[in-house]
């Protein structure tokens, strides 16, 4: 008995090796929004980004991307623009509440060669090419399949780390997914990020 639990054991390292090594090597394949980090505490980092450019389409949170918003982005890059380019997807996808958090925008980073040069213009009226602005942000990172409970939850953590550090921050947030859908939740990377406010405007944050 001792040597066939063995066994499987060994057997179930193996599948958690494997996808973990899937899962790694397939971010690798895409290219990701850059960023520079400033510090990093545990899963906590703050860290600074340039200016990107996003494709852009009204999405309700919780669908998390059936209600057709995901699918609006991915006809952009497929091919459903104005120059019927084909865009390399690129992660993570961003997700940014409103007030009510239950809907707000979900955007794909464009790579930053088509960035530079210039994005074709969407032809679906649903889907918008923005710009969010570069600037310092502080980040949680988490695993499992993100919902608005857990997101929230995350939100909250980084706030009061943001607070024992006396550091100022938006009060809105933003959401970022960098895996597939059927990628198994303890694999999954999330992020919950907030934009920090400049020193030169900021305010000492408040205890809860």
């Amino acid at each position: 008995m001792s040597v066939k639990l063995l066994f499987l054991g060994g057997i179930g390292c193996l599948v958690v090796i494997g996808a973990l090594t899937w899962c790694v090597t397939a971010r690798a394949g895409y290219e990701s929004a850059p960023y520079t980090v400033v510090e990093s505490d545990g899963n906590i980092e703050i860290r600074e980004y340039p200016d990107l450019v996003l494709a852009s389409t009204e999405a309700k949170f919780e669908t998390r991307g059936s209600d057709g918003s995901f699918m609006r982005l991915f006809g952009y890059i497929s091919g459903d623009n104005e120059s019927n380019q084909k865009i390399e997807m690129t992660t993570p996808v961003l997700m940014e509440p409103d007030s009510s958090a239950a809907k707000g925008q979900m955007g794909f980073f464009l790579p930053q060669g088509i960035a530079e040069a210039g994005a074709p213009a969407p032809k679906a009226s649903n889907v918008t090419i923005r710009k969010r602005e570069g600037g310092r942000f502080a980040v949680i990172r988490f695993s499992g399949v993100m919902d608005a409970k857990k997101a929230e939850s995350q939100e909250s953590q980084l706030r009061t780390w943001l607070t024992a550090r006396g550091l100022a921050a938006e009060e809105s947030s933003e959401r970022a997914g960098y895996d597939p859908p059927f990628t198994p939740g303890p694999l999954r990377r999330n992020e919950v990020l907030i934009r920090l406010k400049p020193a030169a405007q900021a305010e000492p944050a408040k205890a809860p």
